[in-house]
């Protein structure tokens, strides 16, 4: 799994658990529903820091509660 797809992966379980929709997301975060919908839909692979950022902040958890998840512990290498 890329970075990209586990930023994707973990947002979606966190919108899921939270019972909002992607749009509801966007809206607390202050990002673009494009934006997000381009993320959750795998179009970008690269969300920045600061974006994933105002998306913490829209689910009232940290970056380091973001980020807690097995997503993140065997990433692909991203330079080949």
């Amino acid at each position: 799994m890329t970075a990209g797809e586990a930023v994707r992966t973990r947002i979606l379980e966190l919108i899921s658990e939270r019972g909002i929709t992607v749009n509801k997301l966007a809206i607390k975060s202050g990002i673009t529903q494009s934006t997000l919908q381009n993320i959750t839909g795998g179009r970008n692979h690269s969300a920045s820091v600061s974006t994933i950022q105002k998306l913490c902040d829209g689910l009232d958890i940290s970056l380091r509660d973001f980020f807690n998840s097995d997503l993140f512990e065997r990433l692909e290498q991203e330079i080949r």
